[in-house]
């Protein structure tokens, strides 16, 4: 099969200004709701994309841990190329693909790190696997064999035990939006496509052509 001739109508649902909520944060928890209910496989996935200080940009999926007012967190080793990156240009992106509802969402802003508290939290009520994989990980860098994980893992194993502290170059971070996309897949490729932006305090909701 010729990969150009792969087509597919978007006919499930619609996204109407009307049906839609004024706040954003609002409609992002309303359709994660509904993700998750419909049990798409790992709703809470999003691709992060940050931009290098080489203005290269760089894509991953990472899994979203919290949201609120305040922004969407996830977690991460501050020493890997996404946290190298943040380091020096704060500025990102996150997209969430719900492709059995035929939905999109899109969110750009500025990254903070979360509180030393929230991290610690976090961190502490990981399964223990995962707890030692931070340790055990030097994520991004170039390494001989996954027999230097394994080793690493056994190492910080039989040194921490049961009680794994949260390695300092471990955390969260928070993206602060400054607007938001919603996606609807549409019949005839007239996809229904809303915009919010940050005016002042104010959220503006505008539809785009998609």
């Amino acid at each position: 099969m010729n990969i150009a001739d792969l087509r597919k109508s978007y006919e499930k649902a619609e996204l109407s200004e009307d049906a839609s909520h004024a706040d954003p944060l609002r409609q992002f928890e309303q359709w994660l709701n509904e993700a998750i209910a419909a049990q798409v496989p790992e709703p809470n996935a999003m691709t992060l994309a940050t931009v290098g200080c080489d203005l290269r940009p760089s894509t991953r999926v990472v899994l979203i841990k919290g949201y609120d007012a305040r922004g969407i967190v996830w977690y991460t080793n501050y020493q890997s190329r996404k946290g190298q990156e943040l380091a020096g240009n704060p500025f990102a992106a996150l997209q969430f693909h719900w492709v059995e509802l035929e939905r999109v969402v899109r969110i750009e802003g500025v990254v903070e790190k979360t509180s030393d508290e929230e991290s610690d939290a976090y961190f502490h009520s990981r399964p223990l696997d995962s707890r030692i994989g931070a340790w055990a990980s030097p994520q991004s860098e170039v390494i001989d064999s996954r027999a230097v994980l394994v080793a690493n893992a056994a190492k910080y194993g039989a040194q921490f035990l049961l009680k794994p502290p949260r390695p300092p170059h471990w955390g969260g971070y928070r993206l602060v939006p400054q607007a938001w996309q919603f996606w609807q897949g549409r019949k005839s490729r007239l996809h229904d496509r809303l915009r919010y932006r940050l005016e002042d305090t104010s959220w503006v909701r505008e539809r785009l052509a998609p």
